[in-house]
């Protein structure tokens, strides 16, 4: 999909998944909104919007108040904020007492399009009702405001991934031919944010059109593609991962010690889900990297013409569909969030805010998780004062790249 000529650019946010590591993603883009919008003078630009699990109801937000960016900050950072753990992380009985057979189907109030998951996904549900109006989604949408939104789910019968995407009026983006993957255009609602963010055995899968969908972070936890597909020139990526850096001139990571200490389940859990979720995005990083640096080595070396000389030699006469270099700025947490997790837990805000069973719990799960590094515990820590926690070190991250968030949005083609 094109933007029309003369136009410039198209940006494109792309947020990862994560759960409640989430509120790192609020973090940057209060910063972009609040700091890098001062530094240039107007509202920063976002044509097209990408998430996955909690970054689908996070690019919502983003798309329904796009026009009105101090909403947007204050919608996000309150929703945020003022968490509670009871609140999100309570036992979905009716689920549970469906597994054991001790109960009929059901309990008063539950919805016949949620199956499975440990948790009430109620909780999820009404900051998805507050935050999102997505009348304004299509509002910006047929102004042109907004080129595109996409929302990756996993399809939980076939395993594929399902993208779900509402876009401009007349626009046809070129879709990839994986078979992996579907695309969905479709009028976008609560429940697509709400199936994308659904975290397997977490939280239930949701009914769409008579199929059940879940995380889209199982196959797609950083949607670069979509934003490709939907005519992005430039993508801002926001990634809570944090990797610890190599040492200093040896080029080999250190690998951290554990004191020959057998790791916990729990802490085998969290790793796995950070496999999961958030690590390919390195590989899919590096890959974007090394076809940017072929295309810039063929234009130098052969001139401006090249790289669409090689999209007719391969039958791309679309520029969306075929090869292009996109300018890429990725923002990545600087400090392990597990570890942050596992401190917080242990202090006495969290105390006084969690007495209950829960608090108990998770105050267990960072005692018992290796090396501090509680990083399932970051996944379930959907607590106000963590979140502002991130939110501040998504704003600091944003900030040591001010200069390159600032560029980003005043390029001009």
């Amino acid at each position: 999909m094109d933007r029309p000529q003369g136009a410039g650019p198209v940006n494109a946010l792309v947020l990862a998944g994560g759960a409640a590591r989430g509120a790192y993603e609020v973090g940057v883009v209060d910063y972009i909104e609040d700091e890098v919008a001062r530094a240039i003078g107007r509202r920063p630009r976002l044509d097209v919007l990408c998430g996955t699990s909690v970054g689908a109801i996070n690019a919502c937000v983003v798309a329904a108040h796009l026009r009105e960016p101090e909403v947007c900050r204050r919608v996000l950072r309150g929703e945020w904020q003022r968490l509670r753990i009871e609140q999100i992380v309570r036992a979905n009985t009716g689920e549970l007492a469906r597994f054991f057979g001790r109960f009929g189907r059901g309990k008063p109030g539950s919805t016949h399009w949620h199956r499975g998951g440990l948790l009430d996904p109620r909780g999820i549900e009404g900051i998805v009702d507050r935050a999102v109006p997505f009348a304004q989604i299509r509002e910006n949408l047929a102004r042109g405001d907004l080129l595109g939104l996409t929302l990756s789910t996993t399809h939980l019968v076939s395993g594929k991934t399902v993208i779900f995407v509402e876009h401009a009026p007349g626009a046809r983006p070129r879709w990839s031919r994986d078979p992996t993957i579907a695309v969905c255009p479709t009028e976008l609602g609560a429940r697509h944010a709400l199936a994308s963010s659904a975290l397997p055995l977490m939280f239930p899968a949701v009914q769409i059109d008579g199929e059940y969908f879940c995380d889209g972070g199982l196959r797609q936890n950083v949607p670069l593609s979509p934003a490709r597909r939907l005519g992005a020139s430039g993508l801002i990526v926001v990634n809570p991962r944090f990797v610890a850096p190599e040492p200093s001139g040896t080029g080999e990571a250190a690998l951290p010690h554990a004191g020959g200490a057998a790791p916990s389940p729990l802490f085998i859990l969290g790793k796995a889900l950070n496999a999961l979720l958030l690590d390919r995005i390195d590989n899919d990083l590096d890959r974007l990297k090394r076809i940017n640096a072929i295309l810039d080595a063929g234009t130098r070396r052969f001139g401006a013409a090249f790289v669409d000389a090689v999209n007719q030699e391969l039958g791309q006469t679309v520029a969306a569909s075929g090869v292009r270099s996109l300018r890429v700025v990725h923002v990545r947490a600087s400090e392990n969030i597990g570890r942050m997790a596992a401190t917080y837990v242990q202090s006495p805000e969290f105390l006084r805010r969690a007495p209950g069973v829960v608090g108990t719990l998770l105050r267990r799960i960072g005692e018992w998780d290796a090396e501090g590094e509680a990083d399932l515990l970051s996944y379930l820590l959907f607590d106000g004062e963590f979140a502002t926690q991130l939110i501040d070190l998504g704003r600091r991250d944003a900030r040591a790249l001010h200069d390159e968030l600032c560029a980003f949005f005043t390029r001009e083609a």
